[in-house]
């Protein structure tokens, strides 16, 4: 598209600010900067714009908030629960599950220079996120004599990194064939005046369009299309930063199929009123997840009981069964799709082209959240309760709340607790803590079940005294 066209189609949204320094710009820069602004939908920016800034919105009044009913934590003695199984394993039989990962960030806050999912988790193994989602798929697949397509979702930053992270280590060992890359789309910010702002005089300031925008992105870039050749109607959604996701867990592809599934999640029961998980409630009986940065709009969220309990716990930790008919049908009605504004701080250049590092938010990010699909779901989705060990790790930062530190030290108390039933011993300090490392490759053992009928021949025969290396390496 010429200078001319770009000037004309920005000044009819009255953003033609954003060419302004284009005589000071070489070619390849006019070329990145005219392909950013042809990937906006303007008109949706206007919209958004208008909707959000002039004036900000007030948030949605109901009259009653409550947390949405569950299905308990599995017990594979109910009977529920083995007619969930037998659905879910019939499935993974048949070949009709894809997986879907997010996996657009990168390991910045980590102290990790890289995509986040290439992150070295693995306390004594050093693999990364991506290898011990990897290894998950191995042990399904061997299971189950299926192959799970894995379609990885990633961002514009990290796309090159982690396809060539993928090939570095021979995919994993799976078959590249089965592993389908796509993008995440981007959106301008905008400041005070709904005006587009730029981070170089030949850049947008971008950022990604949040994990809602995995809708979209899977019919954009043809994901849809691939799964509907492949056979895959249900899709086993999992962020990266989850180490202990239990991706195409049977049992809740199970209760999905089993409840006419068109979206399910899973719940976390929460333990304090401002932990970083979204709460799935029914508001006036409609199924929403409040994202824990928007709790504050909704006070009655954050209420604990004369116990100190959180009244609604209902934890959303973004681990779903969709439906891709369900998919196709909120791609068909996006633009009913709810958005989200935050107000944040973006380093921009001025008119002058001086880079400006704001110490006060100035501008406006726009993101969509995933299970905002809720919704839109015709009857009661699933909501399935888990334990927090050994399924919901979320890894934000390296240390603290919801970090690498913390996710090792819950694993390691996770697997010291199948070893223990397996007949070893695990050396403790004084508080009665997990002393060393210890890490089980999901490849070998997904559960403890698992992982005891396989070790059940290597534990020392009679009294069990047996115990793991000083480096915590497991003898089996």
């Amino acid at each position: 598209m010429e200078i001319d066209q770009l000037s004309a189609r920005l000044k009819e949204y009255d953003q033609d600010h954003v060419v302004r320094f284009w005589e000071d710009l070489n070619q390849t820069e006019k070329s990145e900067l005219a392909a950013q602004i042809e990937s906006i939908d303007l008109p949706l920016m206007k919209r958004l714009s208008d909707e959000w800034i002039f004036p900000e919105p007030e948030p949605e009044a109901f009259t009653e908030i409550r947390s949405v009913p569950t299905i308990p934590q599995v017990d594979p003695a109910r009977p529920d629960a083995q007619e969930a199984l037998s659905a879910g394993e019939e499935a993974l039989w048949h070949g009709r599950v894809g997986l879907l990962l997010v996996a657009g960030g990168q390991g910045t806050r980590l102290g990790f220079d890289g995509p986040k999912g290439a992150y070295p988790i693995g306390p004594l193994s050093k693999d990364s996120l991506f290898a011990a989602h990897a290894n998950k798929i191995h042990n399904l697949q061997l299971r189950y004599g299926c192959t799970l397509p894995w379609y990885i979702m990633v961002s514009d930053t990290n796309k090159a990194a982690s396809e060539l992270f993928f090939k570095e280590h021979n995919h994993f060992g799976l078959d590249a064939s089965q592993i389908f890359f796509f993008t995440q789309s981007m959106v301008p910010c905008v400041d005070d005046n709904g005006k587009f702002m730029l981070e170089a005089k030949g850049r947008l300031a971008m950022n990604p369009n949040g994990h809602g925008g995995t809708y979209l992105a899977m019919r954009d870039n043809g994901m849809l299309e691939d799964a509907r050749s492949r056979g895959i109607d249900t899709l086993s959604y999992f962020q990266v930063d989850n180490w202990a996701a239990r991706v195409a867990d049977p049992y809740f592809i199970g209760y999905h199929i089993l409840g006419g599934g068109q979206m399910s999640s899973k719940i976390h029961r929460k333990l304090r009123p401002r932990e970083s998980v979204g709460v799935h409630v029914l508001c006036d009986g409609e199924h929403r997840t409040i994202e824990y940065s928007e709790l504050d709009i909704y006070p009655q969220l954050l209420e604990t009981d004369a116990e100190g309990n959180v009244i609604c716990d209902a934890g959303n930790p973004a681990i779903h069964v969709l439906d891709v008919g369900f998919v196709e049908e909120i791609c068909e009605h996006f633009d009913r799709f709810p958005w989200h504004l935050a107000h944040k701080k973006i380093p921009y250049i001025d008119e002058s082209g001086i880079v400006i590092q704001p110490d006060q938010p100035n501008g406006y990010k726009f993101e969509t959240f995933i299970f905002d699909a809720l919704r839109f779901v015709k009857h009661d989705p699933v909501a399935l309760e888990i334990p927090g060990p050994g399924e919901y790790t979320p890894i934000k930062q390296f240390e603290g709340d919801n970090s690498v530190q913390g996710a090792r030290a819950t694993m390691r108390e996770y697997w010291a607790e199948w070893l223990e039933e397996a007949g070893f011993k695990v050396p403790r300090d004084a508080t009665g803590s997990v002393a060393i490392d210890i890490e089980i490759n999901p490849e070998f053992a997904l559960t403890k079940e698992e992982f005891l009928a396989k070790v059940g021949d290597l534990a020392v025969a009679g009294n069990g005294d047996v115990s793991i290396g000083a480096n915590g390496t497991s003898p089996v």
